[in-house]
């Protein structure tokens, strides 16, 4: 079982999603970069939780998971 997501993560997550989809990878890593370009004044864990939850996105989209 994963941890539950706030609104906040999800809004902010498919916020940046529908304004940059065709830049977001299905590796955690890439996005963790570009989404400390796109929220430069959240702290690390916000960023990271973000990048992770639009990874997870991303996947689902691709039929991945």
């Amino acid at each position: 079982m994963g941890r539950i997501k706030t609104a906040l993560i999800k809004r902010a997550s498919k916020k940046l999603y529908s304004l940059y989809k065709e830049k977001f990878e299905p590796t955690f890593d890439g996005n963790k970069v570009l989404v400390k370009g796109y929220l430069p004044e959240a702290n690390k864990k916000l960023r990271n939780i973000v990048a992770g939850y639009i990874t997870r996105m991303v996947k689902k989209q691709q039929g991945a998971i």
